[in-house]
Order: C-alpha cells, then structure tokens, then sequence
C-alpha cells in the first residue's frame, strides 16, 4: 500500500529497479513547511551513506522504497553534499530566563559541534 514520505520510517528496505536491494532508508530529506520531498538519505552496505533524489524514486509504501534506477546505478549515486550541523544547549552556562531569551533571539547559547 502506498503512503506519503512524511510517514516513511528509518531502516526500510531500498529495492532497485531490478529488484535488489541496495540499502535501507536512513532519513527523509523535505521541506515540510513548504510540502517538498527532496529525497531519501540511504545506508548502503560497504558503500555508506548515499543520497538519492526524489525523481529516482518509482513508489514508497509501508514495507520499502522502490526506485526508477537499477542496482549498478544505485551503486553510483553520490554522498551527501553537507553533513546536517548537530547543536547541544549546554544547562550548565544559562539560566531559565537566560534560556527564553536567548531561544528567541538566535539562540547564540547553543554549541555547534565540530
């Protein structure tokens, strides 16, 4: 049965056209703000992760993601352009006012992870 991206959950199979799998799905990449699917970061055996545009992708549904391409193509798709910046607040430097103020401001009391 069909379902939309915004459900699609991690570690479902990745089918190629020909059938085999080459992965399983690791994240969703959307702009849910504006309902625009990009495409699917995907782990690979032995190649990592992999990102895959949504035009490659034939059909998702409650049991896997089946793509346009074949296996060799899939083999081929390329890394992710930009790893995702991770934060953490640190509770230790803020107060609770501190940490509203700042949360609506810019949040200048968070750390960006190297």
């Amino acid at each position: 049965m069909p379902i939309a991206y915004q459900v699609l959950e991690t570690g479902v199979p990745v089918l190629a056209s020909d059938g085999e799998q080459v992965g399983t799905v690791g994240s969703v990449l959307s702009a849910p703000e504006e309902d625009v699917f990009h495409g699917l970061l995907i782990n690979t055996p032995g190649h990592g992760i992999r990102f895959l545009e949504a035009d490659s992708i034939a059909s998702i549904h409650e049991h896997g993601v089946d793509l346009r391409i074949d296996s060799a193509a899939a083999l081929n798709l390329p890394e992710p352009e930009h790893k995702a910046p991770m934060f953490d607040e640190d509770p230790a430097t803020q107060t609770k006012w501190s940490h509203l103020v700042r949360k609506y401001t810019g949040r200048n009391d968070w750390h960006h992870e190297r």
